[in-house]
């Protein structure tokens, strides 16, 4: 019994030795580079992004409802407003409002890079919540509010701002650089994205590095981490929407029998929802773990540098909130549930739409695989419903490309960690993977706890020197990759 008693404290002295060894020698893999002084920004571009921000160029759901007026105005300010742009770069637009500018390098034997954005916005669901015009590009207490300062008219103007800057400098770069501009993300990008990404293959076209939107620098929402986190997305979740019908005798609401179309249905749901595919740590969540755990504290950092073994603390913590959850495993999202015309008339059918984030590693076959599991029931039939894509390809964080939005990063926003991590929203980046196997995604502004909601919600806006810095980031980019 003694001998059993000292081998197990001989084992958990080694097993905490192990994970101590492990904890102390997890250390910072951070890219040290020194912040450059900022240049100065002249006020003239908040008008121009004011501008921009009052042309209405809705995405809606109905294409009856698109009003091509909106779009042909910003074709118009474009080019009225970025005068050394028009008449230096080569210019290309594709189904009249999405742009592919081409900015010749003097060295052909270097890859070009693209940098991506898109103009559309999504459409006000309630303006009346709003503190001010969603489209009047109201400049208040050194913040711009508006639909589009967020998503994504800030990483438009902010690129082109960068490259008219750089142009009146009379600066010529070597690596030839594409500025890629979708009209039609917010509904999927068939027009704009990939039309612009067909040309580039049909052409030849390989990029040394892709930049679309993405992940931003976060403040104070990481656990653990006081630092601002800087997250550049190396891949992005897929999406697909699962249809769930039943039909079944209906009848008079007096005599109902004791399953009907509804009660079979909202079972399904139920179930399919209390029971989410496993989760997962994917390798841009192990990314993040691996830059930013040894950043944290003693008890964050012997957890993320002993994931074999805390892995299962690290699930529930994620677990916890809507946000991690979606970092570590398919969401499940029951977006639709139609049935019944009349209150006291049974309905003869159901319908419900399940909407699926998928996370790395899986497919949309396996979602459908897993809704047909759970659900069980030969009464509930399944069918995929509507846009449907896949995880992305997950971009390496050895390229260069990755250095060098690292680098750009670190001497714009001095003292930021960074990271890779996974975008949980679709990009138009999503249909350039033939372009360049390295695709990343960030946008330089600021995410806290006060405006992370407005992103496609109420009060959108954005503080006047993160847009100042982004065209400082974009700038001090194209420098550093030429």
């Amino acid at each position: 019994m003694k001998k059993i008693f000292v081998s197990l404290l001989i084992f958990i002295a080694a097993f905490l030795g192990y994970i101590l060894f492990k904890t102390f020698t997890f250390s910072s893999k951070q890219m040290e580079v020194e912040a450059v002084e900022p240049i100065v920004i002249n006020d003239t571009v908040l008008d121009r992004f004011q501008t921009a921000l009052r042309i209405k160029t809705i995405s809606f759901e109905n294409p009856a409802d698109f009003d091509s007026t909106q779009f042909e105005a910003f074709n118009r300010f474009l080019m009225e407003s970025f005068p050394l742009i028009d008449s230096l770069l080569e210019h290309q637009v594709f189904n009249a409002y999405s742009h592919l500018f081409k900015w010749n390098g003097t060295d052909n034997t270097l890859k070009p890079a693209i940098l991506m954005g898109h103009i559309d916005v999504v459409p006000i669901a309630s303006p009346e919540k709003w503190s001010v015009d969603p489209f009047g590009g109201t400049i208040q207490d050194n913040v711009i509010w508006g639909r589009g300062t967020i998503d994504d008219k800030f990483s438009v103007m902010g690129i082109l701002e960068a490259v008219e800057l750089l142009l009146s400098e009379g600066f010529q770069p070597k690596r030839s650089v594409y500025l890629a501009f979708g009209h039609d993300e917010e509904v999927g990008g068939e027009k704009g994205a990939v039309a612009i990404a067909k040309y580039l293959k049909e052409n030849g076209i390989e990029a040394a590095y892709i930049l679309d939107e993405g992940y931003a620098i976060t403040q104070q929402l990481i656990p653990g981490v006081e630092d601002d986190v800087a997250f550049i997305g190396i891949a992005e979740k897929g999406s697909t929407t699962i249809e769930l019908t039943v039909d079944m005798d209906g009848g008079h609401s007096s005599q109902p029998a004791s399953e009907t179309a509804i009660d079979v249905l909202a079972n399904a749901v139920a179930q399919v929802k209390g029971n989410p595919l496993e989760a997962t740590l994917s390798e841009p969540m192990m990314g993040f773990i691996n830059q930013i755990g040894p950043e944290m504290g003693f008890v964050n950092k012997m957890a993320f540098a002993n994931t074999g073994i805390f892995k299962p603390l690290i699930v529930s913590t994620y677990e916890g909130t809507g946000t991690g959850n979606a970092l570590i495993r398919t969401t499940t999202s029951p977006t639709i549930f139609q049935a019944g015309i009349k209150e006291n008339i049974i309905p003869t059918s159901a319908r419900a739409l399940i909407n699926f984030r998928i996370i790395p590693g899986q497919t949309a076959d396996d979602v459908l695989t897993h809704v047909n599991a759970v659900v069980d029931d030969e009464r509930v039939k399944t069918k995929f419903f509507g846009f449907n894509s896949n995880p992305s390809p997950v971009s390496p964080i050895d390229s260069e490309g990755y250095d060098l939005i690292n680098k750009s990063m670190k001497q714009v926003f001095k003292g930021l960690l960074t990271a890779p991590n996974l975008v949980i929203a679709a990009t138009d980046s999503r249909h350039f993977t033939e372009i360049s196997p390295n695709i990343y995604r960030f946008v330089p502004y600021h995410i806290n706890a006060s405006n992370i909601k407005t992103f496609h919600g109420i009060d959108e806006r954005i503080p006047v020197e993160d847009y100042k810095n982004a065209i400082r980031f974009y700038r001090q980019l194209i420098l550093n990759g030429n």
